[in-house]
């Protein structure tokens, strides 16, 4: 990428945030130093740091329409899979609730159907958000996710769906919402419910029994920017009532660069189109026809 096409993405990064409130353009002045220093202290205290209206109005407006135009050709799809979203431990008890598979329904567009040239990629792929995502999760080094389905998602939910509880492929992750539910359609965690030594085994077993005690659940509205350690906190998206869709763009961030998915993996979450895609990739001849 030339240094003049990634100063086009931050200077599009800097036109859609909300500057005057999240002062992410600078965070070495004063103003700017305070706002991360309180980031931080929220992600250590709650494990979550939520920017209500992170977007300008007009911002919200503009990606919100491009969400909506290119959502039509998203499937539908049925995710089922575990809260590891990965193969059942076989080991587990056959009553374990860490063995079953929950199902939710969305409409969802993967990164590889995400234009270029949209506001929402330019966002994700300015090196400013990336840089102060990487600063509040203190992190030495962070990159955006290389894997082609995962990197950036659009997921609208409709009433009467909600977002089945799990753990994130990457650490890293922030959602920008950009509709909110009418009613329901609320983000609930389990703040650091696992780390690299293990699980609190007791908050998940009831979270999953359905003892809601130790979640944290909040409304957000559209434009809210939330950073959160995806893959170290149980989480999902309660129920979507009203009569419109939940829509949220998910943006996933790794420490690892060039860091990409196993492909069951996204076949379990974006099913048959993207299965169809590495089948033929594996299929004879494939390298050849396409001069690779």
């Amino acid at each position: 990428m030339t240094h003049t096409h990634q100063r086009q993405q931050d200077d599009i990064a800097l036109a859609l945030v909300d500057l005057d409130r999240y002062p992410i353009a600078d965070l070495s002045c004063e103003a700017g130093a305070a706002f991360l220093g309180e980031c931080q202290r929220q992600m250590e205290e709650h494990g979550w740091c939520n920017l209500a209206e992170f977007l300008r109005a007009e911002a919200i407006e503009q990606l919100n329409t491009e969400a909506k135009d290119l959502l039509p050709t998203a499937e539908v799809l049925h995710v089922k899979r575990n809260i590891y979203q990965g193969a059942i431990d076989p080991s587990l008890p056959e009553d374990d609730l860490r063995r079953k598979e929950f199902t939710h329904v969305a409409v969802q567009l993967a990164d590889d159907q995400i234009p270029e040239n949209t506001a929402l990629k330019q966002l994700y792929q300015s090196e400013l958000l990336t840089e102060f995502v990487r600063r509040v999760q203190k992190k030495e080094q962070l990159y955006r996710c290389a894997d082609e389905f995962q990197a950036l998602n659009v997921v609208a939910l409709h009433p009467e769906s909600w977002h089945a509880w799990h753990y994130d492929t990457t650490e890293c992750t922030v959602t920008l919402l950009l509709q909110a539910a009418e009613t329901g359609g609320e983000f609930t965690f389990l703040p650091n419910s696992r780390s690299d030594e293990g699980e609190d085994s007791e908050a998940v077993d009831r979270l999953l029994a359905g003892d809601m005690s130790r979640a944290q659940t909040f409304s957000r509205g559209a434009g809210a920017f939330t950073l959160f350690r995806g893959g170290y906190s149980l989480h999902g998206v309660t129920k979507v009532e009203g009569a419109h869709a939940r829509i949220s763009a998910i943006m996933t961030y790794d420490e690892q660069p060039n860091r990409v998915i196993d492909d069951e993996v996204n076949v379990r979450i974006y099913g048959s189109r993207v299965a169809a895609i590495l089948a033929d990739r594996r299929a004879p001849g494939h390298h050849e026809e396409n001069g690779q």
